[in-house]
């Protein structure tokens, strides 16, 4: 048999190899056993109180002189009904603790970051790029080039660059820049358009479990959140979104 099987449900290495040698000796004494078990006398010692204490191994004593037999092999399956009770029964000790253990975990709490400037706010659309690695995509919704004059040629060099890397963007235009893209947008990109009630100023770039919003105003703003839970709640979002645009 496969001893990896004994080991699977408890039995630790040493234990196997002393269970299933005395299996195959019947009755002896410790220095036969650890011999040809191929385990030190010092510990055979140890390992047979831990088998006797899982009733899986018994003694006699023979003119003052202990000698050890294996039990039957159905006790196997008593110690493991055993094994099973005690993993119940701590089981529902942690049910007992485990809303005093929900207040004491740390919250992590969102780290955002605020951008204010055209060059601050492109600066971090390009950290995007920098971030992904080649055939890697991201997400973006609300796309538009708003009330900043210098935006358009900034994303034809930022998508050029996007390109050149190999990451694609799947993307939700405005729906007033179906004609508008620049051309470099369309390649390596899935791109739908929202409906025009859907038009805004802003933009929500999603990678890398963050979460970047930029308000393409005369004055460009952007707000940085570096969160899971809100990485995960705006995809939501933009799968419902994409669920209803047009191609």
């Amino acid at each position: 048999m496969n001893p990896k099987l004994l080991q699977e449900i408890g039995l630790s290495e040493g234990e196997t190899k002393v269970y299933l040698t005395l299996l195959k000796l019947g009755t002896t004494k410790t220095g036969p056993l650890a011999k040809k078990a191929n385990v030190s006398s010092s510990k055979v010692y140890k390992i047979l109180d831990r088998l006797e204490e899982k009733g899986l191994v018994g003694h006699i004593i023979k003119g003052k002189i202990k000698h050890y037999k294996a039990m039957e092999p159905k006790r196997v399956l008593d110690y493991i009904e055993q094994r099973q009770e005690q993993l119940n029964q701590k089981k529902e000790l942690v049910k007992q603790i485990l809303p005093e253990l929900e207040q004491q975990q740390k919250i992590e709490e969102t780290e955002a970051t605020l951008f204010e400037g055209f060059k601050a706010v492109t600066n971090q659309v390009s950290n995007l790029l920098d971030e992904l690695k080649s055939r890697e995509s991201y997400y973006v919704l609300g796309v538009g080039y708003g009330e900043t004059p210098a935006i358009r040629p900034f994303f034809t060099k930022y998508h050029k660059k996007r390109q050149q890397k190999k990451i694609k963007v799947i993307m939700l235009a405005n729906h007033n820049e179906r004609d508008k893209l620049v051309e470099p947008t369309k390649k390596l990109s899935e791109i739908k358009y929202l409906p025009q009630y859907l038009v805004t100023n802003m933009s929500i770039y999603l990678y890398n479990n963050k979460v970047l919003l930029a308000f393409w105003t005369q004055q460009p703003k952007g707000l940085l959140l570096e969160s899971k839970e809100a990485y995960d709640s705006f995809k939501i979002y933009f799968d419902t979104l994409w669920k209803i645009a047009k191609n």
